[in-house]
């Protein structure tokens, strides 16, 4: 019997795995078999998730700080990985930020801010993988995080510069799918919708955004926990071979309409 997604004696790097869907999207890699390297830039996080995870489901763990915006940090990061483990199969590209204010009163700071972290971080990060790691092994499975932001607009939170970035990931995607397919690199993105999180939890339980679910999203809610893993792990799996350059929303339908 044929295991479709079992990622046992693969080792999976997960950016923004601090808090939230990073460390939710490591755990769903986990329980499959995967060894995890938690990377954000607050190490006692990190150090608390890595041990977590490894208790939990019995997988090898690493836990490396890094700040997405500085390329010589994100190099090191990957070789330390490389050192350790010899391989990174599998790199979920999910550190991001967030500025909401009117458009007309965005700062240059606040927009390049958005684009050096959601854009650039996920291309340092891609690019440092790819060239020490999944091109040498002919072999990889890159997945960007982007939002249903990066395919629409919005009039519930006003953020340019995120709706910037994470477009400019979508088709990012596509890029890097195209280039490095001749190496067997599957680069994929999905773009969330709201999910709930202890950050998230009482904004999206308000009236406000209560009634924006029940107009906008047809399956009338915000997404709970766990249901973003199968998205990770159908697009982690080696089985999903022909499957690159793709946008997969997990918004319950509100980019449908």
């Amino acid at each position: 019997m044929k295991s479709y997604f079992d990622l046992k004696g693969q080792v999976a790097v997960v950016t923004g795995c601090s808090t939230g869907l990073g460390v939710q999207m490591a755990k769903a890699l986990a329980n499959q078999g995967a060894s995890i390297v938690a990377i954000a830039r607050r190490q006692e996080l990190i150090d608390s998730v890595a041990k977590e995870i490894k208790e939990s489901f019995g997988v090898e763990t690493m836990a490396v700080r890094c700040d997405i915006t500085d390329t010589e940090a994100v190099n090191g990061a990957i070789k330390s990985i490389m050192d350790k483990f010899g391989r990174i199969d599998i790199l979920i590209n999910n550190a991001g930020t967030g500025a909401v204010a009117p458009a007309e009163d965005i700062t240059d700071d606040q927009f390049y801010n958005e684009i050096n972290i959601d854009l650039y971080g996920t291309f340092r990060m891609a690019r440092a993988v790819a060239k020490q790691a999944m091109i040498p092994a002919k072999y990889g499975r890159i997945i960007n995080i982007a939002s249903m932001y990066g395919l629409v607009g919005n009039k519930v939170a006003p953020c340019s510069p995120y709706h910037a970035a994470k477009g400019g990931v979508v088709n990012l995607t596509r890029g890097l799918a195209a280039e490095w397919g001749k190496y067997n690199i599957t680069v994929n993105t999905i773009c969330p919708g709201y999910f709930y999180s202890p950050l998230t939890k009482e904004t999206l339980d308000s009236d406000f955004f209560q009634q924006n679910a029940q107009t906008m999203i047809p399956l009338s809610r915000y997404g709970n926990e766990g249901e973003l893993d199968t998205a990770a792990i159908f697009l982690s799996s080696p089985a999903s071979s022909y499957v690159t350059g793709i946008v997969l929303p997990v918004d319950g339908g509100y980019t449908s309409m």
